[in-house]
């Protein structure tokens, strides 16, 4: 699906998100996760993930961001009750956007993970809201962690800024 095609969709439900090495087209799923999406969506258009890391990336699973801190540790401030969705409606594939969170099921705030690959040991335990429908090499091409330090990334890549396609002209 092209930009076009999505501006011609629904802008809506569809995140922009700049990297250095290009633009990813994430299609946002409020049919899954309508209260992360919304709360996603919130911070996107405050410009909150603008410039923030990608604190904890492991080659052949997934790329982290969300935290302002970059440790890992930090949010928005604002949890969100899980809106895990049963394998048979979604399932952790290639590009699939989720929300990272603590031991409690209820603790998802700010921080997400993109799968390189698909991961079904995640699925119905952590909250699926979009899905990357264009840029994927882009994802691919983010520098990934230690694989002795759980992928902790030394001089990490960052998102450029991150917004809703219904408010980019």
């Amino acid at each position: 699906m092209s930009t076009e095609d999505v501006q011609a969709g629904n802008p809506e439900n569809t995140l922009y998100m700049e990297l250095a090495s290009g633009r990813v087209v994430i299609e946002l799923r409020p049919d899954l996760a309508p209260n992360h999406v919304a709360r996603i969506k919130e911070l996107a258009r405050q410009g909150f993930y603008d410039g923030v890391v990608f604190h904890r990336v492991i080659e052949g699973f997934m790329a982290q961001t969300g935290d302002p801190t970059g440790t890992g540790m930090g949010g928005s401030g604002q949890k969100l009750k899980a809106e895990f969705s049963p394998p048979t409606k979604a399932r952790h594939v290639r590009g699939v956007a989720s929300m990272a969170r603590s031991q409690s099921p209820d603790s998802a705030d700010s921080q997400f993970f993109i799968c390189f690959k698909p991961s079904s040991f995640l699925d119905g335990q952590y909250t699926i809201w979009g899905q990357v429908i264009e840029g994927m090499e882009h994802v691919d091409k983010i520098k990934k962690g230690s694989e002795s330090d759980n992928g902790k990334v030394a001089d990490p890549d960052k998102i450029v800024s991150m917004r809703v396609a219904a408010d980019v002209k």
